[in-house]
């Protein structure tokens, strides 16, 4: 098992960003088109943190349009450029999947005070 912690170790960052169930966070992608690549920001609701180590990943949500929209990013993953808290969330549960059914100010999750 040492052998699978060692190599897992070089690819992890070393600048974990610290982001807690309900943060509202802006995660900014590299993400390329042909032969260009530009950086591109996707800001939401953290609802779920999953695994751990070097598989560790964030689902984000936000609401577009009128339309949910979910992304699952790897937290280690090279072509996540940075992973920003915009502001804290005050919630009691581990998984915030109810906010799927949600619409409108039922889906906002309270600010946590300092």
């Amino acid at each position: 098992m040492d052998l699978v912690k060692t190599l897992s170790e070089q690819y992890m960052k070393e600048d974990k960003p610290s982001v807690s169930i309900g943060d509202t966070v802006r995660v900014t992608v590299k993400v390329k088109e042909g032969n260009r690549e530009r950086t591109q920001a996707f800001e939401g609701t953290v609802i779920a943190k999953k695994h751990g180590g070097i598989n560790e990943t964030i689902t984000v949500r936000r609401i577009s349009y009128g339309v949910g929209c979910e992304k699952v990013f790897p937290v280690n993953s090279p072509s996540i450029v940075s992973i920003d808290t915009v502001r804290r969330g005050k919630v009691r549960r581990a998984k915030l999947y109810y906010l799927r059914d949600r619409v409108g100010k039922a889906a906002k999750v309270k600010e946590q005070l300092k």
